[in-house]
């Protein structure tokens, strides 16, 4: 006769567990309405099929009555989100707030220690200078992913990589902790997202989680009383006119500031025109110094003016600018100087006008009057911050200018 924890686990797998706890009149309810959208983590800033208004218009399609949303309540009660999370904390959570819909919290993590244990380090601790690539690198999108659809996850087909890599152990058992860990974790989210549903019998909740949890999820609740399952597609795509309407100014911001300053300005695929529309909307609301320097860095970067025009009309910025700060940085920890999403995105407008014409006076041959504007731009941030800024100048951008 087995015993202990075995023959707890072995009984709950006979019950079906969490059948085992399930309300026994949980089916006579009226069903709640299930629908996971799938989404690629930010990746609403590079595609206009998928951006920001878009998920909006969207979440105000389902009428929801909870959202849930892919970070763990622990963090969640301290305001605290993954740092690539953007259409958690900069589309839904505000959604929601400003609809007073109720928000579930429905990730769960390995506890640091053990994060340490399997990994050798804290999965949310980046270090002083993130690399440009893999583990902890800034964050950038190639081509295809410019084409992404609002319900690209929808598709069975397009998840297939994901599917086979979850059910398929690695080859050697020592290496297969990441696979472990996330079928447990999609597991207990799935759980989470079964306990909101059953907080709104006969309502409908809506799940935004990261694409490769979809399916799994579907498949752990296919079976769960109360529930059913709907594609987000069957909702109907909105219109141009009403993703229009849910347009935003930090949304606009966002998909400029990411495009045009972050490491995907350099990646070589940049939508410029869906950026321009978003930056003329933005300029719609008036000129400020964020405006004025998003402009310029466009222009730049589509060639349309001169790298001596830029550096006039960055130091121009820089003079006016004052303390005004960028509409939206996704920077989580202030006392750095980056964000996941750029090197250099906690600076504020004046200091990144200075770094840019510092960037284009190197790139002409000029290191000692760079030199002097890098050190305008570092003037009055913390040691730390400072030795980050000059971290990232000599490693990422002194050799590009220079070649």
């Amino acid at each position: 006769m087995k015993s202990g924890w075995l023959g707890l686990l072995l009984a709950m797998s006979a019950l079906g567990a969490p059948a085992a706890f399930a309300a026994a009149d949980a089916a006579a309810a009226a069903p709640t309405t299930v629908i996971v959208l799938g989404v690629d983590h930010a990746a609403q800033l590079v595609s206009e099929r998928d951006r920001p208004a878009l998920l909006d218009a969207f979440l105000d399609r389902a009428k929801p009555d909870a959202i849930c949303i892919e970070r763990t309540p622990e963090a969640f009660a301290r305001g605290d989100f993954y740092e690539f999370t953007y259409e958690a904390q900069d589309v839904a959570v505000p959604f929601a707030r400003r609809r007073g819909i109720e928000l579930c919290p429905i990730d769960w993590e390995p506890p640091v220690e053990d994060q340490r244990l399997g990994f050798g380090l804290a999965l949310d601790a980046p270090p002083e200078l993130r690399p440009l690539n893999g583990m902890f690198g800034f964050l950038s999108f190639a081509a295809p992913s410019l084409q992404r659809d609002l319900f690209h996850a929808d598709d069975p087909a397009k998840l297939e990589k994901v599917t086979n890599w979850a059910a398929t152990p690695a080859a050697k058992a020592r290496h297969d902790l990441p696979r472990r860990l996330y079928l447990y974790r999609t597991y207990l989210q799935a759980q989470r997202v079964a306990a909101a549903a059953r907080a709104h019998p006969g309502g409908r909740v809506v799940v935004v989680v990261g694409e490769f949890h979809k399916r799994d999820i579907e498949a752990i609740l296919a079976d769960e009383p109360g529930l059913r399952l709907v594609q987000p597609s069957s909702l109907g795509r909105p219109s141009e006119a009403e993703a229009a309407a849910h347009d935003r100014p930090e949304y606009q911001a966002a998909i400029a500031g990411f495009n045009l300053l972050g490491v995907q300005a350099a990646s070589g695929a940049v939508d410029y025109a869906f950026v321009g529309r978003a930056l003329a909307a933005l300029e719609a609301g008036g000129a400020t110094p964020q405006t004025r320097l998003l402009r310029v860095r466009l222009e730049l970067r589509q060639g349309r003016i001169a790298r001596a025009e830029a550096i006039a009309r960055y130091g121009a910025i820089a003079a006016e600018a004052g303390a005004a700060r960028f509409g939206w940085t996704g920077v989580k920890d202030a006392g750095r100087v980056d964000s996941w999403f750029d090197p250099f995105g906690n600076l504020d407008v004046r200091r990144r006008a200075l770094l840019e014409a510092a960037r284009e006076t190197l790139a002409q041959g000029d290191a000692a009057a760079a030199s002097v504007l890098l050190d305008q731009c570092a003037a009055g941030l913390s040691p730390r911050q400072q030795e980050q800024l000059r971290g990232y100048w000599r490693r990422d951008i002194e050799p590009r200018e220079r070649s």
